[in-house]
């Protein structure tokens, strides 16, 4: 397994098995329903300096994730209950709790949290509002080569 050059092929990357113990006093396992794939995560597979660490070889991607409690042993998670984290690609998590944040699936549907309500939202949300400081009557344009921010 190698970096990437160019676009990435199946052969940059490699899929793993793993036994999951049941969660342990304080930890909380999570099956994942979505997993988000954003243009940074592109960036971070090469080995250039940049504002977020490169992915280290032979570790696993991580980037975020919703999923659903399967069973806890963390105070304020229960099983049912879903979460938004960065434990990333995966099909299950087993994590002691850090990073993980639980969502209202009864608000709006889960992977929202992914998108509009998560990373790609917040940053569209603080270029506009924040640094643009946009204001009523301001004509404004987003180029579909913003990236996932533009998807808003």
């Amino acid at each position: 397994m190698e970096r990437p050059r160019g676009e990435p092929s199946a052969a940059d990357f490699e899929l793993a098995e793993v036994e999951l113990p049941e969660p342990g006093d304080g930890e909380v396992l999570v099956r994942n329903a979505w997993l988000s794939v954003d243009p940074y995560m592109r960036a971070r597979m090469n080995a250039v300096r940049s504002y977020a660490p490169s992915y280290e070889l032979h570790q696993p991607m991580y980037g975020g994730a919703v999923g659903q409690v399967e069973a806890s042993r963390l105070d304020g998670f229960e099983p049912g209950n879903w979460v938004v984290h960065a434990h990333g690609w995966r099909e299950r998590t087993l994590c002691d709790g850090r990073g993980l944040r639980r969502v209202d699936a009864q608000l709006v549907p889960p992977q929202t949290y992914l998108g509009v309500l998560g990373l790609p939202g917040f940053t569209a949300y603080v270029g506009i509002d924040d640094i643009g400081r946009v204001r009523e009557g301001d004509v404004v344009y987003i180029s579909a080569a913003a990236g996932a921010a533009a998807e808003m």
